[in-house]
Formats: C-alpha cells, sequence, structure tokens
C-alpha cells in the first residue's frame, strides 16, 4: 500500500513542505509558508518602551516586563497556522504520516499547536534548523526507509 510522509521544515519566519511517497525515494517540495513577522527583533515589533513603575518606599524605579514578548507571541501565532494547515489536510486525508524538522523552539511551538489526532501521525522529530537546505539535503537527515514506522 502506498503512503505519502509529509516533512515540514520549520524556523519561526519560514516554512517548507516536503512530500515522500517512496519509503527510499527523494522528496519534493510542494508548498512555502512565509511569516515576516518572524524574521524581526522584539525591538522592531514593539513601537512604545516597556512601561515604568516606582517603588513604593524610597527611591527607584524600574521598567514593567509583558508577561509574554512580542517575538514569542509571533512565534505562537506562526505554529498556530501551520497547525491548523495541517489540521486540514490530515481530515482531507492528503499525507498519512508526519515528519517535523524545526529550529528547537519552534518545534516546542509547533507540538505545543497541532490538535491531537494530528500530532498522532508524527512518526519523527527533528529539532534542527534546515530551512536553507535543499530536497536531498533534508532528506540526508532522516532515515534511509521512511516508511519502517508505518504499517
Amino acid at each position: 500500500m502506498k503512503k505519502t510522509v509529509w516533512i515540514v521544515v520549520a524556523n519561526r519566519a519560514v516554512a517548507r513542505l516536503f512530500k515522500a511517497d517512496q519509503p527510499t525515494g527523494p522528496l519534493q517540495e510542494l508548498d512555502a509558508f512565509i511569516h515576516p513577522e518572524g524574521r524581526l527583533q522584539e525591538h522592531d515589533l514593539v513601537s512604545d518602551r516597556a512601561g515604568h513603575g516606582c517603588e513604593r518606599f524610597g527611591q527607584g524605579g524600574y521598567a514593567e516586563d509583558q508577561d509574554t514578548s512580542v517575538v514569542a507571541h509571533e512565534t505562537a501565532n506562526f505554529a498556530l497556522e501551520l497547525g491548523r494547515f495541517l489540521q486540514k489536510a490530515r481530515a482531507a486525508g492528503r499525507f498519512d504520516a508526519l515528519v517535523l524538522i524545526a529550529a528547537p523552539a519552534f518545534l516546542g511551538a509547533m507540538r505545543e499547536r497541532l490538535d491531537v489526532p494530528t500530532r498522532e501521525r508524527v512518526m519523527l522529530e527533528v529539532d534542527k534548523n534546515l530551512v536553507h537546505l535543499d530536497a536531498a539535503s533534508v532528506r540526508g537527515y532522516l532515515p534511509e526507509r521512511l516508511y519502517s514506522a508505518l504499517a
């Protein structure tokens, strides 16, 4: 039986989607997703400085930190966008198994935002930022037989 494995290679600004139709064959690039806000630094995303507070007793003040950074918020938004795309594709039967290759922090964000049925399709996770590599180089980070984990 022919299986389709999707490989998502991502960081907080870019995601590339590959497909493998054969257990030992090459990867085919299907799509790319760009999240420009993921490339920006905190000071580029926030127009105001942090608020200031002052001590109740004595002299001195301090800058108040936000609960979550804007960069973390943008990372979560992109992970959620990818998660929703993968959920719809899984529901439509477009892949049988999923491989996630992502920068370590982004891999965690993606994992948190996948629904349970989609997460159950994940057969392998690789915590590396490989978005700059071509399909043949990405294939080198995967097991020789992709389908060995699929029945």
